[in-house]
């Protein structure tokens, strides 16, 4: 199992129109036939600056390959995540 994580800060100001579309078209992950148990998280730690993250979780290496590669990812990243992220810090995770 692979747990694929992102903390992330958007362009956008909070409680925005943009910020909403954003986390609403981020949703359309879910439907990449890998992806297992998507969850869209707000930040509450002081200890950052990032505001969301997202989880999400993949069976084996397979999963994850075919999620990056999948059409709707690409678009996503491509569209979406490029112009309209800030700063973000990816990490994933395999079980010990």
């Amino acid at each position: 199992m692979i747990r694929h994580t992102v903390a992330f800060r958007l362009k956008h100001a909070a409680g925005s129109a943009e910020e909403e579309a954003f986390l609403d078209e981020a949703l359309t992950l879910k439907q990449i036939p890998s992806v297992r148990n998507f969850e869209q998280l707000r930040q509450t730690s002081p200890k950052n600056d990032f505001t969301f993250g997202f989880s999400m979780e993949f069976d084996d290496q397979a999963g994850y390959d075919a999620y990056n590669i999948h059409p709707l990812h690409v678009a996503f990243v491509r569209d979406r995540w490029v112009p309209e992220v800030a700063d973000f810090l990816e990490i994933d995770y395999t079980k010990l």
